[in-house]
């Protein structure tokens, strides 16, 4: 059993920075892709970034592209999500998972993971 969990996150100004972390309870086998999605109040959880383990292969939702950065270091079995200039659309819950997506479409969507963390919650707000 796979569990998930992250931490970092808290109350920003517009134009900050937070990093999330994720650390996952044991080494992902090589297929096993780490993703983070986010959840805002009344909204369906979207896609943010996925990273595979095996490699450095990584995709951004538009929204986020530029600004976030997804990462791993695989000696902690940790995935971070570095999030710079953080915008008023921003807050949300954000969630890490873990699975093994059959392809970079399917490890884009949430219904692809069944391992989750609890949820870190972001805020922005001056």
């Amino acid at each position: 059993q796979v569990k998930v969990v992250e931490s970092g996150g808290g109350l920003v100004q517009p134009g900050g920075s937070l990093r999330l972390s994720c650390v996952v309870s044991a080494r992902p086998t090589n297929d096993y892709a780490m993703g983070w999605f986010r959840q805002a109040p009344g909204a369906d959880r979207e896609f943010v970034a996925t990273i595979m383990w095996n490699g450095d292969t990584t995709y951004y939702a538009p929204s986020v592209q530029g600004r976030f950065t997804i990462s791993r270091d695989n000696a902690k079995n940790t995935v971070y999500l570095q999030m710079n200039n953080l915008k008023p659309e921003d807050p949300a819950v954000y969630y890490c998972a873990a699975d093994r997506p059959r392809t970079a479409a399917r490890s884009q969507s949430p219904y692809a993971y069944a391992y989750w963390g609890q949820g870190t919650q972001v805020t922005v707000s001056s």
